[in-house]
């Protein structure tokens, strides 16, 4: 059979689909990945066969150029409906299976094409709070708040449809119209449907099931990464004791320069040595002493285990690939969902959580120094072989077999 895989987003919204794309193969089933026209993700699927079709424009010149104004949303909005749409529907044929994930517009025009076609469907989450559960609140969309006297978590995601329609809903009916579909009342739960995939390991979130809503668990989609480390950043590792490691994704941290400075003397407070990754806010550090090693793009999975601690934006993929690695780990978390995977880190006693997103030398030097206790080390070792690895097993038996 044929499988189509369709996000738009960041790399941890695009390496999770490389992964799965890899196990469908090697049961004999051919992929493609719709996915933002970004060269790295186009190299990262280059690098292990699997077909990949450009749509939308690219994620990484959105996120580090200036933010859009609020009038251009529902433009925007409109366009990645259509723009998904038309890729799954000229990349799947009959029979087909799509899955979906990433902003919430092009898991729409998916979930469209799919519906079009007649084909099966999955809306995947990555992370949690795009799920609704009583179990945990929404997050909330930049300049969309939810009421203060609101803190009831049902009545939040009740607060919820009403933000996604008025969000998405004429993007979203308005193209269903357009080809030939009936509107839809709820947007939100349409695209989630009823039975969503999360895709996160069950330790690091332990999901909790609630009536309305039957969501399949797989467990983090991970694929190894043999890549050797470079071989300077190798010399640098070996040269002296486990050095931190502090990077932030693909997250803009607006006054990068900063962050890095203050990352850096943080790191020395406590007598370490540090790894600096440059991410999408190409962060980079001066002063030429020989305790400081920058990196690019690298293997995490590979660095983490040979690191002392990982300061991070919390990212899912992050998060996961330092916890499977046994890394102790401070998150700073900056939008969505990384708050509650601070707040995993913390309650599994793996890490701590930085109380906000923009860090100080003070700080962030109190919180690696919690972090690099002997008792977190200890626990994040333990916690680390706990992790599963089966995540994309469970998910490719669900859509090879569509009655597991």
């Amino acid at each position: 059979m044929r499988v189509v895989l369709a996000t738009y987003g960041s790399r941890g919204d695009v390496q999770p689909l490389a992964a799965l794309a890899v196990r469908l193969r090697e049961l004999g089933a051919q992929v493609r990945v719709c996915a933002p026209p970004d060269e790295e993700f186009a190299a990262q699927l280059d690098a292990v066969g699997v077909e990949m079709v450009p749509t939308g424009l690219s994620v990484r010149s959105l996120v580090t150029g200036p933010p859009p104004a609020s009038s251009e949303l529902p433009r925007r909005a409109a366009d990645l409906v259509a723009q998904f749409y038309d890729a799954v529907s000229a990349a799947a044929g009959p029979g087909d299976a799509v899955v979906a994930t990433g902003l919430f517009p092009a898991a729409a025009g998916a979930r469209s094409a799919a519906e079009k076609l007649g084909l099966r469907y999955a809306y995947l989450a990555l992370q949690p709070t795009v799920l609704p559960s009583p179990h945990h609140p929404p997050f909330q969309y930049p300049g969309r708040p939810y009421p203060p006297e609101a803190t009831d978590n049902a009545e939040l995601w009740a607060l919820n449809v009403g933000t996604m329609n008025a969000l998405f809903g004429e993007a979203v009916n308005g193209h269903r119209v357009s080809v030939g579909l009936p509107p839809v009342d709820n947007v939100r739960d349409h695209v989630l449907t009823a039975r969503p995939w999360l895709a996160t390991d069950p330790v690091l979130d332990p999901w909790r099931q609630a009536p309305g809503l039957d969501v399949v668990q797989t467990g983090a989609w991970i694929r190894p990464d043999e890549r050797p480390l470079p071989a300077d950043l190798v010399a640098f590792l070996d040269a002296g004791e486990p050095p931190v490691y502090a990077g932030f994704g693909s997250m803009p941290m607006r006054g990068a320069q900063d962050v890095a400075e203050v990352a850096v003397a943080a790191v020395r407070a406590q007598g370490r040595r540090v790894v600096i990754a440059r991410g999408w806010a190409e962060l980079g550090h001066g002063d030429g002493r020989d305790d400081c090693f920058v990196v690019g793009e690298v293997n995490q999975q590979a660095l983490f285990e040979r690191v002392a601690a990982a300061v991070h934006h919390g990212g899912a993929g992050t998060t996961t690939t330092a916890t499977r690695a046994g890394a102790p780990q401070v998150v700073v978390p900056q939008i969505v969902d990384q708050p509650y995977w601070a707040g995993r880190v913390a309650a599994l006693g793996v890490g701590v959580a930085h109380d906000g997103a923009t860090p100080t030398v003070e700080s962030l030097s109190a919180a690696l120094g919690e972090a690099l206790t002997p008792q977190v080390r200890a626990r994040a070792a333990a916690v680390a072989g706990t992790v599963r690895t089966d995540g994309t097993a469970v998910a490719a038996d669900l859509l090879l077999r569509p009655g597991a």
